[in-house]
């Protein structure tokens, strides 16, 4: 059946078809970089880091390009409250940007374009839309006629009569409709700007990803994604002037992940519920954070609280046990009898639901109980009298496969103990053998004061931390 995506434009699933066999173009809207991104800004980073990594995962060349938008209303306010200069900012939140998804699990773009990058290419680009009709310059500001453009509507699924004035458009007065938005914005003194035909000024914001995706993808793209919020106005106003200018389909499917309350309530500063990750990710194992995120499937909204991260954690720690033991068994293993086939169908067929259930539009929850259902039966295997060490080295194998696609590599013991920790275990377990159980009893206190708990298994002694 392959795999099927909910396209936001035709809101159905359809089969995946990329425009060319093998490789995919993908494209995924980006922050304004004036500050630490919050959880809501994460999701989609996560999300569609899966869905970039699934693709992978079944054999496409994925070219994925996320951009940044350098040059904004809020980045000015910000750089001049700061007494900064707007790239000095910009460049700072940008490797904070990094710092924070890199710790998330998340591999960097094939290409990360800033706004400031390109203003010669959205001048042309403006300039072809001005030629073509479909914009008018009005005091040195630029807008597109969204009424010049037949299709507007069509990802929101309203007509143009319907529409209200969404987000970043402002009616100025001096336009001809109050829903033409702005392709370019006339500079205010001190303003960062730049040179154009139709004055000093920068660019509209909707602008700047059709520009930037047209750049390094090209006319049109496979996946256009982003968060729901997104919807309208920004993605219509990206179809609108990126298929008046090509005259071709801009996007081909269109993604867009639910929201995040917290505590049931919608996130904002206003009621001091605002949680930056730079700050969460002190406090919550990020890989925890990312294993939340994808407990949900991508387009149902989220729901934060510290009882649901919690039960997060355990789930995840479930799994992590799991594997651990099956790593200390490995040691202890050989190649005897003719368990191998019964066992390894057991575990292709756990791929085979989640392969199935990442098929469905990317459904990360049914994937991942499909990896709880791996541990199950990794845990009924640990009791057989005598393990193989093929049927192990395959679960362990499956078992980073089908993490690696979640972005949820395994933590290994020996790179979380220092060397003084290391020398304690040992020496709890010399102790143990000569049947020094004081000692082994103060090694073991030790340790928890330092935040390492002990469990003493039939497969060896385990550690976790407290």
């Amino acid at each position: 059946m392959g795999i099927q995506i909910f396209n936001s434009l035709t809101r159905k699933k359809e089969p995946f078809i990329p425009l060319e066999e093998g490789k995919v173009k993908m494209y995924v809207c980006g922050p304004t970089v004036y500050n630490y991104i919050h959880i809501g800004n994460a999701r989609p980073v996560i999300v569609f880091d899966t869905v970039r990594k699934y693709l992978e995962y079944r054999g496409y060349e994925v070219n994925f390009v996320s951009n940044f938008t350098d040059v904004d209303d809020k980045i000015i306010k910000t750089a001049n409250e700061l007494g900064e200069e707007v790239g000095e900012l910009t460049d700072r939140f940008i490797n904070a940007y990094f710092e924070d998804v890199g710790a998330l699990g998340c591999t960097k773009a094939n290409a990360h374009p800033r706004v400031t990058e390109h203003i010669d290419d959205i001048v042309e680009f403006i300039q072809v839309l001005i030629d073509k009709g479909y914009a008018y310059e009005a005091q040195g500001d630029v807008y597109f006629r969204t009424r010049s453009f037949d299709g507007y509507g069509k990802l929101s699924h309203q007509s143009i009569d319907e529409l209200k004035v969404g987000a970043r458009i402002e009616d100025s007065g001096i336009k001809e409709n109050p829903l033409d938005f702005a392709l370019w914005k006339s500079a205010k003194e001190g303003e960062i700007a730049w040179s154009s035909p139709w004055g000093h000024g920068r660019p509209g914001w909707h602008i700047e990803c059709s520009v930037m995706a047209r750049e390094h993808l090209g006319d049109t793209i496979d996946i256009h994604a982003g968060g729901q919020d997104l919807t309208f106005p920004h993605h219509e106003n990206e179809i609108a002037q990126s298929e008046a200018m090509t005259g071709k389909q801009f996007a081909r499917y269109w993604m867009h992940n639910g929201y995040i309350n917290i505590d049931n309530e919608k996130m904002s500063k206003s009621l001091g519920n605002f949680i930056l990750v730079h700050d969460i990710r002190q406090k919550i194992s990020p890989r925890v954070l990312r294993f939340f995120m994808l407990s949900v499937q991508y387009r149902h909204p989220v729901n934060f609280s510290q009882e649901l991260v919690e039960s997060a954690a355990n789930g995840l720690e479930r799994i992590q046990t799991a594997y651990t033991n099956l790593q200390h068994r490995l040691d202890l293993s050989a190649d005897l009898g003719d368990q191998q086939d019964i066992w390894t169908y057991k575990v292709d067929e756990v791929v085979r639901q989640f392969e199935e259930a990442m098929d469905d539009d990317f459904n990360t929850a049914n994937a991942i109980a499909a990896i709880f259902e791996l541990a199950k039966t990794a845990n009924v295997y640990l009791k057989e009298k005598n393990t193989q060490t093929t049927v192990l080295t395959y679960f362990i194998e499956t078992f980073d496969r089908l993490m690696g696609v979640l972005g949820l590599p395994f933590e290994q013991e020996q790179d979380l103990l220092d060397e003084d920790v290391e020398q304690l275990i040992e020496e709890r377990l010399t102790a143990r053998r000569e049947k020094n159980f004081q000692r082994a009893d103060e090694i073991r206190d030790v340790l928890k004061q330092q935040g390492i708990i002990l469990e003493d298994t039939a497969q060896g002694t385990r550690w976790k931390r407290g």
